[in-house]
């Protein structure tokens, strides 16, 4: 764990080194490159190969994808009270986020041309769900969803399988449930070099979704251009925000909540206003860590990733927060000082409020998507929505009369630009005296 106070000597820099992510290191960006290569060239063979060696499959191209029955099964033999579960978090979702679908429009400008947008979803995406010792079950419906509310008339889903090949049953329910039919049991760089240059058992995507490690996250760095990516969502972070109303054992387990992920590179952050609230919060992290399932992965986060930062307000706490630009930001504050925190933060992935509001019902049932910018992105990108799967066309429509009024100006930036052939191609269409 490490300690700053805010204002301190050094400050701005510490907090900038410990939060920014560094690029890739070059055994990451190196080995990416190499198998994104490799599956570019050998397609299926390279799928196969890495299937044997990350995940210990035996795969043979046939047996890439997952056979619709056994989904369908899956969701069969699935316990009731996780069905339930899958059901009640898939309504959230799809309420939440059908209220933010764009709508096309149509207006006139200043010219008097009809102008306007229309929204067409994307025609194939492709979902990366993480899977192995942590299936997120949850991310598919914090994808498949929205791309199904969006209309995108194919959804292809990758995710890792276990040495026999299978398929976690509860990821396979939750894909059968959320609509998915075509689903791969391909993880890791390999899945997404699949999605970006297709093989011949699988076909290249329009746009790749969903989160991943430093592995999946650099891969869709370097095939974005080739295909679309939503956004490079890495490992998780959290910041708590405390202030003496604060309840100590429930920071502390929202704190633990996401260092349980355990890949070692998770950020959590605890920001509190009074040494005694660091103190008893820290306390409870000591208390409560024994006691998890995940116990040793999560204290490899608490030693590497894990900052606390004493303020002496909620004023220089909100400036953290936006310096920061967390994944997930919770307010464990006086419910009279929640709106202005709010107000105040302008880069966070995702706001809870107050004590009874931890990161996991966001995670999992709250509606919005958990697909969030990390490592500082937040400060010019948003947490997936609808809007992603969709593509925006703007669409204009000028008349005789409207393009007689714009010829001027146009006429002038073909001037500035040295582009005659620009103001040529208006020019022609207004009507002159003796011509028609």
């Amino acid at each position: 764990m490490r300690s700053l106070t805010f204002g301190s000597r050094g400050f701005d820099r510490e907090l900038s080194a410990f939060s920014r992510a560094a690029a890739a290191p070059a055994r990451i960006a190196g080995a990416v490159s190499r198998i994104l290569s490799d599956v570019r060239r050998n397609g299926d063979a390279a799928l196969s190969r890495y299937a044997r060696r990350f995940d210990g499959a035996t795969l043979e191209p046939a047996q890439f994808r997952v056979d619709p029955r056994e989904m369908a099964a899956a969701a069969r033999s699935l316990p009731a009270a996780r069905r339930r579960a899958l059901a009640a978090a898939r309504d959230a979702i799809a309420d939440f986020n059908r209220r933010s679908v764009p709508e096309g429009w149509t207006g006139s400008n200043g010219h008097g041309a009809r102008v306007g947008e229309k929204f067409d979803p994307i025609g194939r995406v492709g979902l990366y769900v993480p899977g192995g010792q942590v299936p997120l079950v949850s991310t598919v419906l914090m994808t498949a969803t929205l791309a199904g509310i969006a209309g995108c008339p194919e959804v292809a889903a990758f995710t890792p399988s276990g040495p026999s090949g299978a398929v976690a049953p509860d990821l396979l329910a939750a894909l059968h449930l959320a609509g998915v039919r075509e689903v791969y049991r391909i993880g890791g760089v390999h899945a997404i070099g699949a999605m970006a240059y297709g093989t011949r058992t699988i076909r290249a995507v329009d746009k790749i979704f969903g989160p991943g490690n430093a592995f999946v996250c650099e891969a869709k760095r370097q095939v974005f251009g080739t295909v679309g990516v939503d956004l490079l969502p890495g490992p998780s972070e959290v910041m708590v925000i405390a202030d003496q109303s604060a309840r100590a054992d429930f920071a502390a387990a929202d704190l633990l909540a996401q260092a349980e992920h355990g890949s070692g590179r998770e950020k959590v952050y605890l920001v509190a206003t009074s040494r005694a609230m660091i103190d008893a919060v820290l306390a409870e992290v000591a208390s409560q860590l024994g006691s998890l399932s995940r116990s040793r992965k999560a204290r490899r986060v608490l030693e590497s990733g894990f900052l606390v930062v004493k303020v002496a307000g909620l004023a220089q706490a909100a400036q953290v927060a936006n310096r920061v630009a967390p994944e997930h930001l919770e307010l464990l504050v006086r419910p009279e000082w929640a709106a202005g925190l709010v107000r105040a933060v302008r880069t966070a992935g995702a706001i809870m409020i107050g004590n009874s509001t931890p990161t996991a019902l966001g995670d999992f049932v709250a509606g919005p998507s958990h697909v969030l910018p990390t490592a500082g992105a937040g400060r010019f990108s948003s947490g997936l929505r609808v809007a992603d799967f969709l593509r925006r066309t703007s669409v204009i429509r000028y008349g005789r009369a409207s393009v007689r009024r714009a010829q001027p100006t146009v006429a002038a930036f073909a001037s500035m630009e040295r582009l005659d052939a620009h103001g040529r191609s208006v020019a022609i269409r207004v009507p002159r005296a003796g011509r028609r």
